[in-house]
């Protein structure tokens, strides 16, 4: 795993930093990567979810079968 070095972080962000983590049960380290975590990939793991519910959604409600027969057998007799 690759290690992230932040410098001239302003006092009260490290300070807010520190209050989170204790909020949360976490180490200061442990709350900065979840904060980047949650910044960085919270789209992909969202995008993901959404995808899916969306799949479910229209596989329920949705049969394409008979549209793309109708539409193959127009295009036969055309």
């Amino acid at each position: 795993m690759a290690q992230l070095t932040v410098r001239n972080v302003q006092e009260r962000i490290v300070r807010a930093l520190k209050e989170r983590a204790a909020a949360q049960g976490r180490s200061a380290e442990a709350e900065h990567r979840e904060i980047l975590r949650a910044a960085l990939l919270e789209d992909e793991v969202d995008f993901a979810a959404r995808a899916a519910a969306l799949r479910r959604r229209l596989h329920a409600s949705v049969d394409s079968s008979e549209s793309i027969r109708a539409d193959r057998d127009r295009d036969t007799t055309a």
